[in-house]
Formats: C-alpha cells, sequence, structure tokens
C-alpha cells in the first residue's frame, strides 16, 4: 500500500463522506475542520511514524491527499 493509499485510508476513517479520491482543497474547502486535522495529524504521526510540527500545519501540505503523501515521504528522509 503507498503512502497516499494509506492516507486516503486514514482520512475514509475520519470522515467516510468525502470522495479523497477526487477532493483536491481539503482545508481551504473547510472539509477538515479544527479537531479532523488534530485528528488527522496524530493518525498520520503514528502510521508513519513521524512528527508533523505546527511549521508544516499549512494548507499547502493538506490540500490533498497527494500533498499529505509528500509531506510525509519529506518528513521520513
Amino acid at each position: 500500500m503507498t503512502e497516499k493509499e494509506q492516507i486516503i485510508e486514514i482520512l475514509t476513517d475520519i470522515n467516510p463522506d468525502i470522495d479523497y479520491e477526487n477532493e483536491t482543497a481539503l482545508i481551504d474547502g473547510g472539509l477538515l475542520d479544527s479537531f479532523d486535522i488534530v485528528t488527522l495529524v496524530g493518525e498520520l504521526n503514528d502510521a508513519f511514524d513521524i512528527t508533523i510540527t505546527v511549521v508544516d500545519l499549512v494548507p499547502e501540505n493538506f490540500n490533498s491527499a497527494d500533498a499529505m503523501a509528500a509531506l510525509v515521504l519529506r518528513l521520513r528522509d
């Protein structure tokens, strides 16, 4: 399973009503409220053994599953 597929699975667990394969503005579109983003960061940190900090919490890192996968890969390096 790729990072993107894992992220989509995590997002679907948090909110199953969104088609994350096609959604490209998760934060800007208001689809992730503040509670969801805290949950998401925790899930990403646990799933990928990374540490997402306040500096990483910018919309461009969370606007799509692709952007989140890129963030995960960057933080793993």
